[in-house]
């Protein structure tokens, strides 16, 4: 199946928590990171997940924040720190291309963001996801 989603990372679920309606999810990346989803406790059913379960997590390009200094005081479960090794600036968008560990991320930010963070090919940023905008996809 093919996805327009960009950023597509292989994992193993390590622990699943399931709540009345919603399920957190958690899963361990190649390289030792973690990710949290919180997904419907429906489609975590339907999915089978279970530790040890392979899943793929998915996450849009537009529901990457960035920071480039240290990101304490939110309730952003998920960071992920990284190099950035491509950036595109565009007339109202920048495309940045994220080497995180043995993975890549892609983010879609403002260029009026982009600049006031003062992003280059090189800048040490930590990219953050909404454990919310985190889906998970079975093989």
């Amino acid at each position: 199946m093919s996805l327009s989603i960009r950023n597509q990372l292989p994992g193993t679920v390590t622990a699943v928590t399931p709540g009345e309606a919603m399920a957190t999810v958690r899963v361990r990346l190649s390289g030792g990171r973690h990710l949290t989803a919180a997904i419907t406790r429906e489609a975590a059913d339907d999915l089978g997940l279970s530790p040890g379960a392979a899943v793929r997590a998915l996450v849009k390009s537009t529901e990457i924040s960035l920071a480039t200094g240290r990101a304490d005081g939110l309730s952003i479960r998920n960071r992920l720190s990284g190099t950035v090794t491509r950036l595109v600036l565009g007339q109202v968008m920048a495309v940045a291309h994220l080497a995180i560990e043995d993975a890549e991320l892609t983010a879609v930010i403002t260029r009026e963001a982009a600049e006031e963070l003062g992003l280059f090919v090189g800048s040490d940023v930590i990219a953050l996801v909404k454990s919310t905008e985190v889906a998970l996809a079975t093989a």
